[in-house]
């Protein structure tokens, strides 16, 4: 029975442990809170932070393969494991690239993909010097996560909300739509592409709002979503699943805003609609078994569940029993017991025939699930 590790303990680790329960492996966890969703369905917790050298070295050591839940992690510590035959997904050299926006824009840039204008200023001295180059989106280079160290730069007025750290300044283009993309490759450097998710984004949390999957996208226009994300992902030349995500303008045009190298929110809904979950494609991955069937069984929806504004403390869920009569629908929970405005605490997917039936659904559930405490 191979032995897995998985760097991080929260809801990303808890649906790639329920997915795990199904093959013959041992799991591992790595995380300092003793209460993360992910705690109590490993093999093995061990406490400790995924940023630290030691913690995350001699948590690997023993182990046969080892995946991430979070880009924050130790990646000297990650090398080392490489080097000493440890399999690590996604590959050192492709996390270092994608963890760093600046890297990973010029990147990007290097691999003649498609994808905003920028400038790398290290300092507000540097921003300030680029106020020509508004409207743009501020990026801290090291750190962001989930809509934090993103600052949206309108005007000169905006430039003291940018970031006093190595960043970079996007150019602000401006989109029709938002496309996700999750790619699987396995170390035979064979790949298998889910269909692609048009993203509905929260613009006061900067956070996923609802999605539907698959995109309704021209031909064309998924023509060029599918080959860009392949260019990336054979690019950073690593094993592992990963979610690209894209902006396509007015004119039809595909760019790569950005990449994660890891199970991503946008593939939630592949646990009911799909035949071969992303959860399950990871596993699959890194125990060296066939990749897994894309396809979708139904067409789906994700509403994400954060917690409302104006509470924090122990989670209570409002209106729960009256989602769970709906037919076709499948609540998440991720069992933080603590709530706060705009934390991620659950998802819900919807699955269906009907395209109206999806979102009127969604919208429904938006407005009668609450997490509040």
């Amino acid at each position: 029975m191979q032995k897995i590790g998985i760097l991080g303990g929260g809801q990303l680790g808890r649906m790639l442990l329920q997915a795990a329960a199904n093959y013959p492996v041992e799991t591992f966890i790595l995380e300092n809170d003793e209460q993360c969703p992910s705690a109590h369905l490993c093999h093995h917790f061990i406490k400790g932070d995924i940023r630290n050298f030691d913690d995350v070295y001699n948590f690997g050591k023993g182990l046969n393969a080892i995946t991430i839940e979070i880009e924050s992690v130790n990646v000297d510590a990650l090398e080392k494991l490489e080097q000493e035959g440890v399999r690590v997904y996604p590959r050192p050299a492709a996390l270092r690239t994608i963890k760093n926006k600046i890297h990973q824009k010029e990147f990007y840039k290097q691999h003649q993909i498609p994808t905003s204008a920028f400038v790398v200023t290290q300092n507000l001295g540097e921003l300030r010097a680029n106020a020509n180059f508004l409207p743009a989106v501020h990026k801290v280079g090291e750190g962001g996560y989930d809509g934090k160290g993103v600052q949206l730069l309108n005007s000169a007025a905006d430039i003291e909300k940018g970031f006093d750290a190595p960043a970079v300044l996007e150019k602000m283009v401006t989109i029709q739509r938002e496309i996700s993309m999750i790619i699987a490759v396995n170390e035979k450097n064979e790949t298998a592409l889910y269909p692609p998710v048009d993203m509905v984004v929260d613009p006061r949390l900067n956070l996923l709002d609802y999605q539907i999957s698959p995109a309704e996208l021209t031909e064309k226009v998924l023509w060029k979503v599918e080959a860009i994300s392949l260019a990336v992902v054979k690019g950073l030349k690593s094993p592992g699943i990963f979610a690209v995500e894209l902006f396509v303008d007015k004119q039809g045009d595909v760019f790569v805003n950005e990449t994660a190298p890891r199970v991503h929110n946008s593939g939630h809904h592949t646990i009911e609609a799909n035949y071969s979950s992303q959860f399950d494609m990871l596993w699959r991955i890194m125990l060296q078994y066939p990749l897994g069937n894309t396809d979708p069984i139904l067409p789906a929806a994700i509403v994400n569940l954060v917690g409302a504004a104006g509470f924090e403390g122990e989670a209570k869920y409002e209106g729960l029993v009256e989602v769970l009569q709906m037919d076709n629908v499948f609540v998440h929970l991720y069992g933080k017991k603590q709530t706060k405005p705009g934390r991620k605490m659950g998802h819900v997917t919807i699955v269906s025939k009907e395209k109206q039936d999806l979102t009127y659904k969604a919208n429904r559930i938006k407005n009668i699930l609450k997490v509040v405490s």
